[in-house]
């Protein structure tokens, strides 16, 4: 006689939607000699945010571990840690989505890193409100992609999903905390709903999966210094 737990060896929650009447507009998007550009549906061109804090890195610790570890190698490392990095998302997206196949398609290298997050999102996440979702503001002259809007822990909040090859420590991924503190910021000019909080989930190669939670508002003004000087190197 088969047990639940037998004919059901993967179960996993449905997880609710709910967009609460909220249209957002898909927004054009180009690579350019100055990055990625976001076109509105009335017509402005914003850098993402990913442009904007990429040009406040000089790259010097890049440079550095390329030639430690040879450009091939260091090549190497590259692609896999991007590739592993779209499936993982890819795995996150259709998990939340409630694909009957969310993980058919996939490496079993990258849903074994995805356990560990799985974690987090059955027992904290719930009440999805986006997934991949394009934010503009005019304010702030910035754009991008959202990974995820949602409820952690009861609460409305900017969900963002990162993958590494080891563990990261807070003072290391400032920028994380400030294109989560964007979305936020976009999302409350296009609709007038605030977001206070910000969840930063990461699968760690090895590892467990790390959380940072945060309260949006702390990291405000390092978004509107990092945009200042952007506009300074870039003029826009």
């Amino acid at each position: 006689m088969f047990s639940r737990e037998s004919m059901h060896p993967d179960p996993k929650p449905t997880f609710l939607h709910h967009n609460h009447g909220i249209t957002l507009p898909k927004l054009t998007r180009t690579s350019t000699d100055k990055g990625r550009i976001y076109t509105t549906p009335t017509g402005q061109g914003y850098p993402s945010i990913t442009t904007v804090l990429g040009a406040m890195d000089d790259k010097k610790w890049l440079h550095e571990w390329r030639a430690r570890v040879g450009v091939e190698e260091a090549n190497r490392i590259t692609s896999t840690s991007a590739r592993r990095g779209t499936a993982v998302h890819k795995l996150a997206e259709d998990y939340l989505d409630n694909v009957p196949g969310w993980k058919d398609k996939a490496q079993p290298g990258n849903i074994d890193m995805f356990k560990s997050l799985r974690k987090i999102l059955d027992e904290k996440v719930n009440n999805i409100w986006f997934q991949e979702v394009y934010l503009f503001s005019h304010k702030l002259k910035t754009a991008g992609q959202v990974d995820c809007i949602g409820e952690y822990k009861g609460e409305l909040t900017i969900i963002d999903f990162k993958t590494a090859r080891r563990v990261k420590y807070e003072e290391d991924i400032l920028s994380y905390f400030i294109q989560v503190t964007f979305y936020a910021a976009a999302f409350f000019e296009m609709t007038g709903i605030p977001i206070k909080q910000g969840a930063i989930l990461i699968a760690v190669a090895d590892d467990e999966a790390q959380e940072f939670v945060f309260d949006i508002y702390d990291y405000i003004p390092h978004f509107m210094a990092v945009r200042k000087k952007f506009k300074e190197l870039k003029g826009f």
